[in-house]
């Protein structure tokens, strides 16, 4: 072990999801800031505001987004969990904007990935404050018996995931645990956790960054040759195309392909879940 005890691997493979880990130092976090900054004047616009893909896929565009996927503090905590051949799947900008409406119905990463089997984890990296106030994300514990969930792409107004997908089958969520995080510290979920996020009341942006790590041997199940940048370890399998981390700042020719091919296979899930979950006729 790297970073965690026998118990809190144990408590992560039972209820999916552990929390809060330090990652920042101040300087570090000063640093992500400006870079946002950056990309945000580049942009002509808060992320948010973007188009969805210039959200998606920035450790293949971003040079300091590319070290905080790499970031030893973190690494070492997934290592634990899912073994040193580490690849980064994708990443994501999560923010929502102060006093925003902004959320996240309940949901599970997996539904749309495409990955198999199910071992990819998401370290949520808080560059701000995440507070309950603030739309912290919110977990509900699997209970030692993660499964796959019926979901819709709901297309939901202000949702701040990429189709507004929710789970539409009975779910208790009386045990939920609000996962707060301080500033410049992060938390880990699997890939099967059901989470949600509210809207952030608070006069803060929240500024959250998804990191989805998988182990080397896990494989995509679409028809699309997928891109994955190697962070730890060795690649023996092969089963993704790897790329390099970006050497200039606004690499598009480095996250054009890879922010399309992941695309691809998003839309190419959205249909695989809904026909493996649609009612069987009599």
């Amino acid at each position: 072990m790297k970073a965690l005890t026998a118990a809190q691997v144990e408590s992560y493979r039972h209820n999916g999801y552990l929390f809060p880990f330090a990652a920042l130092s101040e300087a570090e976090r000063a640093a992500c800031f400006a870079g946002l900054e950056r990309y945000e004047r580049w942009l002509g616009s808060p992320v948010p505001e973007a188009d969805i893909k210039w959200r998606t896929q920035p450790q293949a565009l971003l040079p300091w987004y590319a070290d905080l996927v790499r970031n030893p503090r973190i690494l070492d905590v997934v290592e634990d969990l899912i073994g040193p051949n580490i690849l980064i799947w994708t990443a994501t900008f999560f923010i929502k904007e102060a006093h925003s409406p902004t959320f996240a119905a309940w949901h599970q990463d997996s539904t749309y990935f495409g990955l198999a089997p199910y071992e990819q984890v998401t370290a949520w990296v808080a560059l701000t404050d995440a507070s309950e106030e603030a739309g912290s994300m919110e977990v509900l514990s699997a209970g030692g018996k993660p499964r796959q969930m019926h979901h819709a792409a709901l297309r939901l107004k202000d949702s701040i995931n990429r189709t507004g997908q929710t789970i539409t089958e009975p779910l208790d969520d009386s045990g939920a645990t609000m996962m707060q995080l301080p500033a410049g510290s992060f938390s880990l979920h699997h890939t099967l956790c059901v989470h949600r996020s509210a809207p952030n009341r608070a006069a803060h942006r929240r500024v959250g960054m998804g990191i989805n790590y998988i182990p080397a041997h896990v494989r995509p199940t679409g028809s699309t040759r997928m891109s994955a940048m190697l962070v730890r370890g060795a690649d023996r399998w092969g089963h993704f195309d790897l790329y390099d981390p970006p050497r200039v700042e606004f690499d598009t020719e480095t996250h054009g392909p890879v922010y399309e091919r992941y695309a691809a296979n998003y839309r190419e899930q959205v249909k695989r879940h809904e026909e493996q979950f649609a009612p069987q006729s009599a």
